[in-house]
């Protein structure tokens, strides 16, 4: 067995009820607590990440192919139709990371409601659209079973307060046009819910075919295709793919990430705050293990004068210190640990600690544990404190043994 690390920990084991254990305890919970912070904060930030990306990818899709725009939105108010493509939407379902590819269209309506109106764009979509993750349902799906067209529709939850409308409900949609405005009155199958402000005050989700009748457009004429991705890192590499490989002029592609650049960017600012915050409770451990090791040191410094009497090294020496500081570390770490991950799981269960959505886009703080993100946060933390361990190491050379043993 090493010999320092041998002495150190059964100095760690003897020193019940000394000043020393106090001095070891609270090194421990110190970064105990900065490692829990660490963690926690990391979990938390990517949580809100992941959660806010899922909800606008649950209602847009990752990528999107449909008609050249120079502002990359979604086409305008009324963005000319493209024609469906049996064998595009082939190659498209054969991309490996495309979970699922589905046309749409887009209109801007006003809904009418028990005297009240709103506002809205609606987009058509067929009967193999899913919502995905990160959206919520109140209700039924829209019945497709109609050889015409659905004469459903689902509204926000947001819209549906607004106009005072419950599930059944019939409401009244009126389209724009140059000539003589349209009417139809439909029901109100369901609400969905993302908590985005940008979808959920502007959008309501009906039948394609209903649009393709009030636009006069044929049965295979669509405004572009959304695609699914099985990982959203993969859509910029998908969107080069498709964009190179299966599209020509007037077709383009686009990524929700690349449309909605405000959100994106804001997500990305959230790594800032996080970095920091990481950063500060790192130096606070490195400072309180130092503090400890230090005092540690000047306490035992009659064991040291011993020691160096007996024959041993420097280097020796000092490692023991090391070992007591990894030793140290490594419990403070493990019980940071074991403190981070038991709130997290809390969180998780109960949603004990809320946020106000309209803010947040989300009702609770949300937790997303990245176990290679926790490893790396444990193995800096350790390194750290034994690396910077080596400073307060140094007073060891400091101690003379016949000035220290003289009085024994």
């Amino acid at each position: 067995m090493n010999l320092s690390f041998f002495i150190a920990r059964r100095y760690l084991v003897k020193q019940k009820g000394t000043f020393s254990s106090f001095i070891i305890r609270l090194a421990i919970v110190a970064t105990a607590l900065s490692v829990a912070v660490m963690i926690a904060a990391m979990a938390i930030v990517t949580g809100f990440q992941y959660a806010v990306s899922e909800k606008m990818f649950g209602f847009m899709g990752h990528v999107q192919v449909r008609n050249y725009n120079e502002t990359g939105s979604s086409g305008g108010a009324f963005a000319d139709p493209v024609y469906a493509d049996p064998a595009l939407m082939q190659q498209l379902r054969s991309i490996p990371q495309v979970a699922a590819v589905s046309p749409f269209a887009n209109r801007p309506v006003i809904v009418q409601a028990n005297n009240l109106l709103e506002g809205l764009m609606l987009k058509g979509v067929d009967k193999n659209y899913r919502f995905q993750r990160g959206i919520t349902m109140l209700g039924n799906a829209i019945d497709y079973t109609d050889t015409s067209y659905s004469k459903d529709i689902l509204l926000s939850k947001t819209t549906a307060d607004r106009l005072n409308v419950a599930v059944g409900d019939t409401v009244q949609i009126n389209f724009i046009d140059e000539s003589i405005p349209r009417i139809r009155r439909v029901r109100v199958a369901g609400f969905y819910h993302s908590g985005m402000e940008d979808m959920d005050k502007f959008y309501a989700v009906c039948d394609l075919r209903l649009l393709q009748r009030l636009n006069n457009w044929t049965a295979d004429s669509i405004n572009g295709y959304q695609l699914d991705l099985a990982d959203a890192n993969d859509a910029d590499s998908v969107a080069a793919l498709i964009h190179f490989n299966l599209i020509s002029a007037p077709l383009a592609v686009y990524t929700t990430a690349g449309t909605y650049t405000f959100i994106f960017d804001w997500l990305k600012l959230q790594d800032v705050n996080s970095l920091l915050l990481i950063v500060i409770m790192a130096i606070v451990a490195v400072i309180n293990m130092g503090a400890a090791l230090l005092i540690i040191i000047v306490d035992r410094a009659v064991m040291i004068g011993l020691l160096k009497a007996l024959g041993m090294s420097f280097e020796t020496t000092r490692n023991i210190f090391l070992s007591i500081a990894a030793i140290v570390g490594g419990a403070g770490i493990l019980l940071g640990n074991l403190l981070a991950f038991g709130i997290c799981y809390l969180q998780l269960r109960y949603g004990f600690l809320k946020l106000p959505e309209n803010s947040y886009y989300m009702r609770y703080v949300p937790i997303r544990i990245v176990w290679w993100k926790v490893v790396v946060v444990d193995i800096t933390t350790l390194c750290l404190c034994i690396f910077c361990m080596w400073l307060p190491t140094l007073y060891i050379r400091r101690v003379q043994p016949a000035k220290v043993l003289q009085f024994k």
